[in-house]
């Protein structure tokens, strides 16, 4: 199965965070990331006064069904020192199952595709750039997602524009890897 996993981070070294977790990620379930993008400085989306975020977006292929991965995940987030205690607070680590191949579920453990990802500028950018063709399962192309939010911040909506996703790192590698 194809996976496609958002990460996150706003709290201590966000960007060796989020490099760790993909080399965990590629550890935990025994594979290599496929794509991986560059590294993006995101600002929160709700939630308490916090810092920015460092976010991408990788690609992998496992075998292990969906629910075994988003355990592997919160155990990651929890290695991480993830702290689950207020709604859209700052966060360690932060690892979201964006999409499962074309999969739909409705299942309030795990709803696929991830239900806001539509409107994430910080998972569709990152995504975008990986996956040019992308298309999110009842939502459309990721570049057509991209351009409403984009026209949609324009008209004045809560939803971040695409270009308030900034690169921070391109063609970032895993520790330990040279590019």
């Amino acid at each position: 199965m194809r996976y496609v996993i958002g990460i996150g981070s706003n709290m201590g070294d966000s960007v060796s965070i989020v490099r760790r977790a993909i080399y965990e990620i590629e550890a935990m379930f025994d594979v290599d990331v496929d794509e991986r993008s560059s590294l993006y400085r995101t600002r929160p989306m709700g939630g308490p006064e916090q810092d920015d975020y460092i976010n991408a977006v990788v690609v992998m292929h496992c075998d292990r069904d969906p629910d075994c991965v988003l355990a592997g995940l919160q155990e990651i987030e929890y290695e991480f020192g993830r702290v689950r205690d207020v709604r859209w607070g700052p966060r360690t680590l932060d690892l979201d199952i964006i999409a499962v191949d074309d999969m739909i579920s409705v299942d309030p453990d795990l709803t696929l595709p991830h239900p806001r990802a539509h409107e994430r500028a910080f998972v569709l950018v990152p995504w975008h750039e990986i996956d040019p063709e992308a298309t999110l399962p009842n939502h459309g192309p990721i570049e057509n997602l991209i351009d409403r939010l984009t026209h949609d911040a324009e008209d004045g909506s809560r939803i971040p524009s695409a270009s308030s996703v900034v690169v921070v790192t391109a063609g970032d590698q895993a520790p330990g890897t040279s590019p």
